[in-house]
């Protein structure tokens, strides 16, 4: 699907993105259901994750040491698998896709956040995915120290979650770039806010979205 077809139509694969405390995940089952009133059949998951041999990956990702090259490969490894197994399928049958985490968490996190070079990221995208990308991704922008408080105040760290605040501020730089080279494709939410008036914003945005 060419970059111009894929906003002449409403989007049915949306992506949410943001640092650790962002609280994204907070809204995917708003959305979800906000979508489904509309009559939308709505599949949700997450990156990495989203099918048995992903979630396994997944927990190599969180909680095994390794160097960033790695932690690229087993993301985009996980991402074939849900693509050819769970998204692919799901927008073939006409359903409406929403994915914690894409492919642009991978430039922010191991790209921006680590350092590790944009061009090989870049490869790998291409062959992974083959030019599919989200319909449309809502980025919930926070401070990186809003985020850390949150953190704190809701679990126990995984890997990446420990990362010092520097590393996350650079995460939210390089979220802020991926917008600057695709802005049709995002929406941006201010999400240092209550989780109502959050709330609202999302699905506001999805609105216009829905009838652009």
């Amino acid at each position: 699907m060419t970059h111009s077809a894929r906003h002449a139509c409403a989007p049915r694969f949306i992506s949410f993105e943001g640092i650790d405390g962002a609280g994204k995940s907070s809204h995917i089952e708003a959305v979800a259901q906000a979508l489904r009133q509309q009559g939308h059949a709505v599949v949700l998951t997450r990156e990495p994750g989203g099918t048995p041999l992903a979630e396994q990956l997944r927990e190599l990702f969180l909680h095994q040491p390794m160097d960033a090259l790695t932690e690229a490969l087993l993301v985009f490894a996980a991402r074939r698998d849900h693509l050819v197994t769970v998204i692919e399928p799901a927008l073939a049958r006409g359903d409406t896709v929403l994915c914690d985490r894409f492919t642009d968490a991978t430039f922010a996190y191991q790209g921006a956040g680590r350092g590790f070079d944009l061009a090989v990221l870049r490869q790998l995208e291409q062959w992974v995915q083959h030019g599919r990308q989200p319909d449309l991704t809502l980025w919930f922008d926070v401070p990186a120290a809003v985020a850390a408080a949150r953190r704190a105040a809701a679990r126990e760290p995984d890997r990446l979650e420990s990362e010092a605040q520097a590393f996350f501020e650079r995460v939210r730089e390089g979220y802020g770039a991926r917008l600057q080279g695709d802005p049709q494709r995002f929406a941006r939410i201010d999400a240092d806010a209550p989780l109502a008036v959050v709330r609202e914003r999302v699905l506001d945005s999805l609105h216009r979205a829905l009838h652009a």
